[in-house]
């Protein structure tokens, strides 16, 4: 009997753990640093003491088991995508994607952002970076769709080699392109950054 016992709370415990470890609608994902110019100089100019490596962040939508990830892409703008999708970058396959989870949040919070991200389907790309322009790029989308929870903060953007404290070539590069200044200063979001809220917490890598 003691037995029995022991091996249906070991169950329990399993079965627990792995519910725990599951997608859930709301989540958020994070894509790793990819090989490309452009995720090359996001990266460098926004790695925090969390030692984070994120460049792209999606938020998670649960349907008959299915993983749809709601995302704002370059090249793409605001699109609904599988899992698979996501974890699958145009210009690279080395990736990696890590789930996050809000804590606390209510249902109500959850169904409005997504009810937000479903509105904002087939917006662009928001690729000058400033918030007032048109469009979102990644983390200002998954911004907007928090942005009266306050789950993540706007902080001042820089674009400059921490290391050199000179613009990234691939900034440089990028704003040339579009013959505007560079908005050092501004406010805005990064994946990087919005990992270290203390209202989200990592799950675990996603394979």
């Amino acid at each position: 009997m003691k037995v029995f016992v022991t091996v249906l709370i070991s169950v329990l415990c399993l079965s627990c753990t792995f519910n725990t470890l599951q997608i859930k609608t709301g989540d958020i994902v994070f894509r790793g640093k990819v090989n490309s110019n452009l995720s090359e100089a996001i990266n460098d100019v926004t790695q925090t003491t969390k030692s984070t490596n994120y460049t792209h962040i999606g938020i998670c939508k649960v349907i008959d088991n299915e993983v749809i990830v709601y995302h704002s892409d370059l090249g793409k703008g605001v699109v609904k995508e599988s899992l698979e999708l996501f974890k699958t970058s145009t210009d690279t396959i080395n990736y990696n994607v890590d789930l996050y989870r809000i804590n606390p949040i209510d249902i109500k919070q959850i169904e409005q952002a997504i009810s937000t991200a479903d509105s904002l389907l087939g917006q662009s790309y928001n690729t000058t970076y400033i918030l007032e322009d048109e469009g979102y790029y990644c983390s200002e989308f998954i911004y907007e769709l928090f942005k009266t929870d306050s789950i993540f903060q706007l902080e001042p953007m820089t674009f400059k080699n921490s290391k050199t404290n000179e613009f990234h070539d691939g900034w440089v590069e990028h704003y040339e392109n579009l013959d505007i200044d560079i908005p050092e200063g501004k406010l805005g979001c990064n994946p990087n950054g919005m990992a270290n809220s203390d209202k989200i917490f990592f799950i675990r890598k996603i394979q």
